[in-house]
């Protein structure tokens, strides 16, 4: 096999407030879990994500607790950057898209694209609070969303029928700011980017994209279908990437105006990888140019449903309009959402389990099972209390839990906590490795192809084996009249255990690494196994000492529960 370069990207966490566990399932935790696959394949991985800092949102929040934007963004980036170590998600780098690399870059697609004539400076409507004095960007409008009626629409976006809106479109608008409704729609000066000279170029480019899944595929062309739109690229605000040239030059008239964070979100994860370079003295355009090495990266990206139009269609027009020869993304997994008892996990209505809360309730490893295990990839998967419960005791505690303290005590007890030597494998180990053999193949295989949910119940399944594996082989039974033949059942449980810990390596890592570090699994031994590999069951070395770890994985009892649902909400 081959050595890969891959280059990860999930969508960027906005810096308004720690994120809640749909944020989490539908991007950070799923790109985790792939980046740790394939290094333990021994490919040459870079995860890279990042704050996203810029908009309206922060303004507000930072305006609510009366304190500077950039001190805001300062505290939120630190309570972001713990919470991912909290659950073990490992980023190569963690960004931030106010830094000067985004800035820079940012600054020069704008002054290219103007340059190739996709950008030009019109003048449009939009909505100005009389009692605020100022014109309102997208998100300091709200009001009904001229579609579906929704009363608390936001002037970019309804969450509730997902349209794209024009703040001025707005039924009964109103400022988010003061609640204001003394507004005027007034003339203003922005920016636009020509998105509708580049439709065949987009569209030849989505149509080509085989490896995308449906979900993703199907909105890019939706869009496509309506027919691209220009958009404008700046705002009035004072907080994001001055509408300037790379040397510093101001526009004339727009003192007062930065960059959409929509245009210079996804710029992040470019200079992201430049802060990584920076800070590690090494080569960022490798990953991001063609001719600079960038031919060989595969680009993975992960984010929800909603961020996908922007990713498949403003994005690319951005780097294709360049001109330059930049990495565009091979790979695009697009997840649902997790829902919340009906409705949403929402950031700004506090909706939900927040990753923060998770982590005050029970260890990382937990949540992040359960997210994986009920991914939303074919349709929106709904959290409950209950199915968490379910999940934890059955998957975790039950199968794989229970398969590895029995085991390993049964050798401290009776095998004087060494691994036996003698034995001859009979018809259970065979149908073992049977078993072994075409479930590694299957994991494997759903793993690189992104299916997260079948990768985790493969990996159940395989537990379940090695369970149904010492039933079958009764090493504690045979044990009273023949040691050697418990030997062999106790010695390929004890390979079992092994694989059953490296295989979880990339759902629930500190679990896996406490169990190999009981075993003294060296690093070295601790790569994906190979499902052609006929030694699996008899690798770990005869003789060599063993302990039993601590319980593992606590059962969730029913108290628990009742108390969670009344703290947190639910049924």
């Amino acid at each position: 096999m081959s050595k890969r370069r891959i280059l990860i990207t999930s969508a960027l966490p906005y810096i308004n407030g720690i994120k809640h566990l749909g944020n989490l399932a539908g991007s950070m935790l799923p790109a985790d879990v792939y980046a740790r696959f394939q290094r333990l394949r021994g490919h040459e991985v870079l995860y890279i994500c990042a704050t996203d800092e810029h908009g309206t949102p922060a303004e507000l929040a930072a305006q609510a607790m009366q304190i500077p934007v950039q001190q805001y963004c300062n505290e939120q980036y630190e309570i972001q950057r713990a919470a991912g170590e909290g659950f073990n998600l490992s980023y190569d780098w963690f960004g931030r898209s106010s830094r000067s690399q985004n800035h820079v870059l940012t600054q020069h697609f704008a002054e290219t694209l103007e340059a190739n004539g996709l950008i030009e400076e019109r003048i449009s409507q939009q909505v100005y609070s009389v009692d605020d004095g100022r014109f309102l960007p997208d998100r300091y409008v709200e009001g009904t969303c001229p579609h579906c009626d929704y009363e608390q629409a936001r002037g970019d976006q309804c969450d509730n029928c997902g349209r794209l809106l024009d703040p001025i479109d707005l039924k009964d608008p109103y400022s988010s700011v003061s609640g204001s409704k003394n507004i005027e729609i007034r003339d203003t000066a922005h920016l636009f980017l020509l998105q509708s000279q580049m439709q065949d170029t987009i569209r030849n480019w989505v149509e080509k994209a085989t490896t995308w899944p449906t979900l993703a595929s199907s909105i890019a062309i939706k869009w496509l279908d309506e027919g691209l739109r220009d958009r404008a690229i700046t705002r009035d605000l004072n907080w994001g990437v001055p509408v300037a040239k790379t040397d510093g030059t101001v526009r004339p008239g727009f003192e007062d105006k930065v960059f959409y964070v929509w245009f210079d979100a996804p710029i992040e994860y470019i200079a992201a990888t430049q802060e990584w370079a920076d800070a590690n003295d090494t080569n960022w355009q490798s990953w991001w140019r063609t001719d600079q090495g960038a031919d060989d990266v595969e680009y993975v990206q992960f984010m929800g449903k909603d961020n996908v139009a922007f990713h498949t269609v403003s994005f690319p027009v951005t780097i294709f309009g360049s001109k330059e020869p930049w990495k565009t993304v091979d790979r695009l997994k697009a997840f649902n959402w997790v829902t919340w008892y009906g409705g949403k996990f929402s950031t700004s209505q506090k909706r939900g389990v927040f990753m923060d809360q998770a982590l005050d309730l029970l260890p990382a490893d937990y949540w992040r099972w359960y997210l994986m295990a009920n991914a939303p990839e074919g349709s929106d998967a709904a959290f409950t209390w209950e199915g968490f419960q379910a999940s934890v005791n059955s998957d975790l505690a039950n199968v794989l839990g229970n398969f590895v303290n029995r085991i390993t005590k049964y050798t401290v007890a009776k095998f004087g906590g060494a691994l036996p030597a003698t034995g001859t494998p009979g018809e259970a180990e065979v149908w073992m490795a049977t078993e072994l053999k075409s479930g590694l193949a299957r994991i494997t295989d759903h793993y690189e192809q992104m299916e997260f949910r079948k990768a985790a119940a493969e990996t159940r399944a395989l537990w379940a084996a090695g369970n149904e594996y010492l039933t079958k082989a009764e090493p504690w039974v045979k044990y009273k009249h023949d040691v050697d033949a418990a030997a062999i059942g106790v010695r390929t449980g004890l390979n079992l255990v092994a694989i059953f810990a490296i295989i979880a390596q990339p759902l629930i890592p500190a679990t896996a690494k406490t169990i190999l570090d009981t075993l003294g699994i060296p690093d070295g031994n601790r790569k994906w196994p190979n499902a052609d590999d006929t030694g699996l069951l008899d690798a770990m070395p005869h003789g060599m000492p063993i302990t039993a770890p601590p319980v593992l994985f606590q059962k969730i009892e029913d108290d628990i529960v009742v108390e969670w649902t009344e703290k947190f909400g639910g049924e």
